[in-house]
């Protein structure tokens, strides 16, 4: 060695009980809602921007939790479940046996005997499409694990079978699917009109990012979910049973998909067999959009879709025809992965 050059002495080592370096956050994402939605104050008036923007907001929403079924289920199995929207359409029309020989506690000027109902309707939904989501991983699943071409067959399958099976049940007519009394009409702020409905929405919307969030990321169950994705074998190896964790995720997810039928099918206010399959195409946009897997990206992408769809359909109806699709091109084209692809949220 050079007597001319001194050693450089090793870094000192950290403490054992060091906390280990905060990840870095990408908060740039979390800045595109805020950002398209004030691009477009200046090319409207104010009350119609409230108007908009608000409604783009419920819309999102309910786009969200459907959405965030089939991410939940994509990021943490790795199944992709073309069947997803089966579990839309059979949630909004099991609502229907509560919500229809119920309807005049609907009709009642009571927002508590309102609330009461369509919290009974969507209690029976998630259930139903839980236990459903369940049976369908068990049957049509299970034995395409790993194999994504045939999870896409088997569960484009299901979804035509599950149609007729509606029809079956609850015909092939659209089912009228009644506002509650309370929800009916619009908050006027000044000149702005913000319906009620959309309000509850985007509440419910709220709620279910939080509880998602709160869950994957405060929670022992969370732990040993995010935990099961990086190295299942570990797991299993520690004495847990991932893959029955993972059949309830896919069974939680199922009844978030049945959550946002209900929801859907009150904003269209009728219901037809094939309308889980017409949104599947929305549903995906997001989560390809948010990045596979991720509950986060979700959120924003589908904020950002409803937000540019009404954007445009009130601008340019032309353009809103193909607004999803042109979002969706932008954003790969400025990560071809997705806003959060590598998140876990």
């Amino acid at each position: 060695m050079d007597p001319a050059v001194e050693p450089v002495p090793p870094a000192p080592a950290a403490p054992a009980d060091a906390p280990l370096p905060a990840p870095r956050r990408d908060l740039l994402p979390l800045l595109l809602a805020p950002a398209l939605a004030l691009a477009m104050l200046p090319f409207v008036s104010l009350p119609t921007w409230i108007t908009l923007t608000v409604a783009g907001l419920a819309m999102g929403m309910m786009i969200f939790i459907m959405a965030s079924g089939l991410t939940l289920v994509f990021g943490l199995m790795n199944v992709l479940n073309f069947g997803h929207g089966a579990f839309v359409s059979v949630g909004a029309f099991t609502a229907t046996t509560v919500l229809l020989p119920m309807r005049g506690w609907l009709e009642a000027d009571s927002l508590a005997a309102n609330l009461g109902v369509l919290g009974l309707a969507v209690a029976l939904a998630m259930l139903v499409t839980a236990l459903l989501g369940w049976a369908f991983e068990r049957v049509v699943i299970m034995p395409v694990y790993g194999q994504h071409l045939k999870q896409i067959l088997v569960t484009m399958g299901g979804m035509i079978v599950s149609e007729q099976l509606i029809n079956l049940i609850w015909g092939a007519e659209q089912i009228a699917l009644p506002m509650p009394a309370a929800l009916r009409g619009a908050i006027f702020l000044g000149d702005a009109a913000i319906e009620k409905y959309r309000l509850l929405a985007v509440a419910v919307g709220l709620v279910v990012f939080a509880a998602m969030f709160l869950v994957l990321n405060r929670t022992r169950i969370g732990l040993l979910i995010r935990a099961g994705v990086e190295n299942g074998e570990m797991v299993e190896a520690l004495g847990y049973r991932i893959r029955r964790l993972f059949v309830g995720v896919f069974a939680a997810g199922s009844a978030l998909a049945g959550l946002g039928g209900v929801l859907w099918g009150l904003y269209k206010e009728n219901l037809v067999a094939h309308m889980g399959s017409e949104i599947m195409v929305m549903v995906f946009i997001v989560v390809i959009i948010g990045g596979l897997g991720s509950v986060g990206g979700c959120f924003i992408g589908a904020l950002l879709m409803a937000l540019v769809a009404n954007y445009a359909a009130f601008l340019a109806p032309k353009v809103a025809l193909v607004s999803n699709l042109m979002l969706m091109v932008a954003i790969l084209l400025w990560r071809p992965a997705g806003l959060y692809a590598k998140a876990r949220h």
